[in-house]
């Protein structure tokens, strides 16, 4: 059965400049079964309700401005997954959970940035799910244990987001070695709860957590972790490492 993953995405350069984490990605692509479809809920997919990307293909969306001209020209034009957003639809229905298909959704860095690593032929159907972030980590863990039967069906589950996200702290020059205290502090806390399986202490840890607010001063990119959390059990960390000092790149799988 496939794990569910929680993928810290990076720059959208990781397209491009894969570093550490682009080869960890690819060699755990390579150690899975082959997915029947791919579902991401992505930090970049803020909504006020659960929608559910239901479009026959996507369009690859660059959403970010100010990259080198290259990254604009990527293109990942893997086919979406009507059918399965249909199914994902109802998984949520039998948990009081509402949602509503969108088919116009395109698919946001967050998803395609980690996929052109793992599995750069674009082959898989891929579909998105949306992150209402004013709900918290609650919401997360009900919506990935509603799904986690997916699972069983060969759909590969994946949170995209970042440990770690406090892009105003981040030093662009700092070498791939260096950790800001900080940063890693909070790293580790949250290593620890999840090795222990601490729920409580997971969901509490915008006030347990060291430096949780300077690490991530809004939630959008730490809560699809919640996700895989719900959606699986076992942890496993599949890498460890930092960019520009303080932005995490860890990738853990839940099986």
């Amino acid at each position: 059965m496939l794990p569910a993953l929680f993928i810290s995405h990076g720059s959208p350069m990781l397209a491009l400049e894969p570093g550490a984490s682009g080869p960890a990605l690819a060699r755990l692509a390579a150690e899975l079964p082959r997915p029947r479809a791919i579902l991401v809920v992505s930090a970049h997919w803020e909504s006020d309700e659960l929608l559910i990307g239901s479009s026959a293909q996507p369009a690859t969306w660059h959403d970010f401005g100010g990259f080198p001209a290259p990254l604009y020209a990527v293109q990942y034009p893997a086919p979406g997954a009507p059918d399965i957003a249909e199914q994902v639809q109802r998984l949520l229905a039998a948990a009081d959970l509402p949602s509503r298909l969108d088919p116009q959704r395109p698919l946001d860095h967050g998803a395609w940035v980690p996929l052109s690593l793992m599995y750069p032929q674009a082959d898989i159907p891929v579909l998105q799910l949306s992150l209402p972030s004013h709900a918290g980590p609650e919401l997360q863990v009900r919506v990935g244990q509603a799904l986690a039967a997916l699972r069983e069906q060969d759909v590969l589950l994946i949170g995209s987001g970042s440990i770690t996200h406090n892009l105003g702290e981040l030093d662009w020059r700092a070498r791939p070695d260096v950790i800001e205290p900080w940063a890693g502090e909070f790293r580790d806390w949250m290593v620890a709860k999840l090795q222990a399986g601490d729920r409580a202490a997971l969901l509490d840890y915008r006030r347990q957590a060291p430096h949780a607010r300077r690490s991530h001063p809004s939630e959008e990119h730490l809560l699809p972790l919640y996700f895989a959390v719900g959606a699986g059990s076992a942890f496993r960390i599949e890498h460890s490492s930092f960019t520009y000092g303080a932005l995490g790149m860890d990738i853990y799988s839940f099986a």
